[in-house]
């Protein structure tokens, strides 16, 4: 069980110290920033601010929300960084409000990953909590049971969507890791891996880019379509589509210690390297869309920034600097361009936008997952993180 308020060794401690510096600067403006939000948000479940402040409440407005886990989840790993207990306190209380999404049932999906790695997994690997760790086994249940055995895949949504895959499950197959090694039962690895595998091999391009949606046959697996999805069209690369599989991918390696994972991630990194870097560092919503209009996703940055320094901890030294160098110029560029560090405000990181033609105010706003994973980023810098996915 991980200790709270314990530091490691920084992972990463080859950075000057003028990066030092600005690694520090911003964990001190975190923590102010967040006992702020704390105190003011509690256990709502934020999404998307208006005017600078947190209005909707997801656990009263839509339970099932796939972004729900993330606002406990940056709660736990500030309890984890700080032991300031009121964090605690308020995840615990947005983890009891899950409950209704459990028992409602009909509103979830793939994202169950995303809902309670980050709110009843990680209470239970700092904790020890039984209940929360069987809420952890219900959602990796309900995971399992969206398995497809003859295409060996975990389909994505619900309805008519029988033999869809979506890269952004690269994210939720951990919640499948934790299951097998805590229950001893190899069956939850396998479905992970055969899903990773299948989505290796009809979702990564060559060239390291990625479809975002898949829709193969139910019957047998073979590959059917891959339409748009969130990015700008069918054969275009949405940012976030591919920091979802950079650190999927990685994350895959951690759990398995497969090589494939580890040379899917770095091939899919190099692709969002390559382009991040043509635009200051600041992803664009699609890598592949027409110059104008200018859209920008910084979601996908932060959680590609936690993917390059989880693929940095998988590689010997000489290895590490182009991958800790990226992430770090994509938290700076963002830093400086997008980041509300006003304590009286809400949100951090603006610049996020949902999909590349979405216009249902996810556009070009703070959206609670750049948040969630910007602090995971500087943690994991500082060696104050624990594992969460």
């Amino acid at each position: 069980m991980v200790k709270n308020n314990v530091e490691k060794p920084a992972p990463h401690a080859g950075l000057t110290t003028e990066e030092r510096q600005w690694l520090d600067d911003v964990w001190d403006k975190l923590q102010v920033k967040m006992l702020a939000e704390v105190d003011r948000i509690g256990d709502r479940i934020p999404y998307i601010p208006e005017n600078g402040a947190y209005r909707e409440d997801k656990a009263e407005t839509d339970i099932y929300w796939w972004t729900n886990g993330f606002w406990p989840g940056m709660l736990w790993q500030m309890y984890h960084a700080t032991g300031e207990t009121k964090y605690r306190a308020a995840a615990e209380s947005v983890e009891r409000k899950l409950d209704a999404a459990l028992e409602g049932y009909d509103g979830l999906h793939h994202d169950v990953g995303f809902m309670w790695l980050h709110s009843a997994v990680a209470n239970y690997r700092l904790t020890g909590s039984a209940r929360a760790k069987t809420r952890g086994m219900h959602a990796a249940n309900l995971l399992a049971g969206r398995y497809n055995p003859a295409g060996r895949f975990i389909r994505a949504w619900n309805d008519d969507c029988t033999g869809w895959i979506i890269v952004d499950c690269m994210m939720n197959i951990p919640l499948l890791y934790w299951a097998s090694r805590e229950t001893g039962d190899p069956r939850f690895d396998v479905i992970a891996r055969q899903h990773a595998d299948t989505t290796l091999a009809n979702v990564v391009r060559p060239d390291g880019s990625c479809n975002h949606i898949v829709i193969l046959s139910p019957e047998d697996g073979s590959f059917v379509e891959a339409p748009g999805g969130q990015g700008y069209g069918t054969g275009s690369a949405w940012s976030r589509g591919q920091a979802w599989a950079l650190y999927g991918f990685a994350l895959s390696h951690r759990h398995t210690g497969e090589a494939r994972y580890l040379e899917a991630a770095k091939r899919v990194a190099h692709y969002f390297i390559a382009n991040v870097a043509a635009t200051g560092y600041v992803p664009l919503v699609d890598f592949r869309a027409p110059a104008e209009p200018v859209a920008w996703d910084t979601t996908a940055g932060m959680c590609a920034a936690c993917g390059l320094l989880e693929i940095a901890e998988a590689l010997p030294a000489l290895e590490k600097p182009l991958y800790v160098n990226a992430a770090l110029r994509i938290l700076q560029a963002t830093d400086k361009r997008f980041c509300n560090w006003n304590p009286d405000e809400d949100a951090i990181v603006g610049g996020g936008t949902g999909s590349y033609h979405g216009r249902n105010g996810d556009y070009s706003v703070p959206i609670i997952y750049g948040d969630y994973f910007l602090i995971e980023a500087v943690l994991r810098l500082k060696g104050m993180d624990f594992l969460i996915w």
